[in-house]
């Protein structure tokens, strides 16, 4: 387990290296059937997403106007204005998501699933020693011609994440791969999380693009729906 850990850590910049920043954003292109389905399609077309990386803050802007960006942490999400007056904010917003998927979401339910989602996916695998993380390797796969090996993750009660236990994948350069998880907020079932197109911002190895596929029953990915698209053109880690 430790090795796995180690082997994908390193792979992706190193503890050392990434210990000495604070926060790295990220200018992104995000689609997907999933934004019209909840009625939002085009929400985040084109923004900037500023994580927090030894903690869980998120923030995407602009955000439905020029002069507003979110605000997200594990206890509370927000709309403000640029200069930190709020617009609309919720506590327990995990609780305020409908079950039906074809639900609508309103502007704060959009600001927690894409503040918690882009918190995971631009701080692994540099989290999965942390307190409370707990790790378990798998057996490996063989899919795309290669031998994937797999990392059992379960998060912490105290981490917003899509479920509490996820599966990572990670290929024989410890990048990772694939992502697997429910994102139980979508309630649409397990999805398989697609990642490529590495390259270096800082000194740390970020995937440019992500695609999202559902994936059936029988544990098929069905590839010709993408549910999310995230395209990334810069990185700065600060």
């Amino acid at each position: 387990m430790e090795d796995l850990i180690s082997t994908a850590i390193e792979a992706h910049g190193g503890l050392g290296r990434y210990d000495r920043y604070g926060s790295a954003t990220a200018h992104i292109r995000v689609g997907g059937s999933l934004w019209p389905l909840k009625g939002r399609e085009g929400i985040l077309r084109h923004v900037a997403v500023r994580v927090d990386l030894h903690r869980q803050h998120v923030s995407h802007y602009p955000f439905t106007a020029p002069h507003l960006r979110t605000s997200f942490t594990f206890e509370r999400v927000a709309v403000e204005t640029v200069s930190g007056e709020v617009k609309a904010e919720r506590f327990d917003t995990r609780a305020s998501f409908p079950s039906d998927l074809h639900s609508r979401w309103d502007d704060l339910q959009v600001a927690y699933f894409a503040g918690y989602a882009m918190w995971t996916y631009l701080t692994a695998p540099f989290t999965f020693g942390w307190p409370g993380f707990e790790a378990v390797e798998l057996p490996p796969i063989i899919e795309e011609g290669e031998t994937w090996r797999r990392l059992q993750v379960t998060f912490p009660d105290h981490v917003a994440t899509h479920c509490p236990q996820q599966v990572f994948h990670f290929g024989s350069d410890g990048l990772l791969r694939r992502h697997d998880y429910t994102a139980e907020v979508i309630n649409a079932g397990p999805a398989a999380h697609y990642t490529s197109d590495y390259r270096e911002f800082d000194g740390i190895m970020v995937p440019t693009r992500r695609r999202v596929h559902r994936v059936s029953e029988d544990g098929t990915v069905l590839r010709d729906t993408e549910l999310v698209t995230i395209d990334v053109e810069s990185v700065l880690f600060i």
